[in-house]
């Protein structure tokens, strides 16, 4: 199976992995692929196996990045997902080796991932056997995990801004997202808003929409978080039941 890069010519007559059947996402799946090809521009890459199936990986250099870090001349892994019949199979660690091959005038490689694998963040296993160590680390369970190829390159490190695990919003709901994927506008725009009135609690909805607007996240994630009275409840999309816990 075939490594296919997406660029701003043919993602159109392409499909970008998630939500591909999901008609009730459509219309986040397209503003996805308009921010792909926004940030196609700045380096930004998209890698799947060329197959109907969630294997892919994105990344961008960190100087283009939109997540609240500090460093310079790394590449930064995005999103990075096999699942299904194409797991276990070396696929990958092959879309980690063309990471790795465009990232080869650079001093290594970062990813954030958790303590554990949690629903839309890389298993930190994988990173853990490919080579990455543990760089830096932000509340309540981020994990920057690094890969040197420049042995004397200094690793990056999360903003300070970005390590308390809490908003500064107290009061009811408060929740983040971007187009990145194409689920979150969907999920928080639509569902949560619907959650939020039905139990009629008080709902702030924050759209990241620049480099500016991530880097000053108060967590080190962009793509979709839930708060609660300032504290994070959840990074997935569908976040009633974590919310019923705490609610009641």
């Amino acid at each position: 199976m075939e490594i296919l890069k997406l660029t701003d010519k043919n993602i159109q007559d392409e499909h970008i992995c998630c939500a591909i059947s999901d008609k009730k996402c459509r219309n986040g799946y397209e503003k996805k692929k308009e921010w792909l090809k926004k940030e196609f521009k700045n380096g930004y890459n998209f890698q799947k196996v060329d197959v109907r199936g969630k294997v892919f990986i994105e990344y961008v250099p960190i100087e283009s990045s939109w997540l609240p870090l500090i460093g310079k001349n790394f590449m930064v892994i995005n999103c990075f997902w096999v699942s299904g019949q194409f797991k276990g199979k070396g696929n990958g660690k092959k879309l980690l080796e063309q990471c790795l091959a465009d990232s080869k005038d650079m001093d290594g490689i970062i990813a954030v991932s958790s303590d554990k694998k949690r629903p839309f963040m890389s298993d930190p296993k994988f990173f853990e056997h490919q080579g990455f160590e543990i760089i830096d680390e932000a509340q309540p369970y981020f994990k920057l995990w690094g890969l040197k190829t420049n042995p004397n390159a200094k690793f990056p490190k999360f903003m300070e801004s970005a390590k308390s695990g809490n908003c500064t919003n107290n009061k009811g709901i408060t929740a983040y997202y971007s187009n990145t994927c194409p689920f979150t506008e969907f999920y928080t725009n639509e569902l949560l808003r619907e959650y939020a009135k039905k139990k009629n609690i008080p709902l702030e909805i924050n759209h990241i929409k620049s480099q500016e607007d991530g880097r000053k996240m108060p967590i080190p994630w962009i793509i979709n978080s839930v708060f609660y009275k300032g504290e994070l409840v959840s990074l997935e999309m569908k976040v009633e039941r974590h919310l019923n816990k705490l609610i009641g």
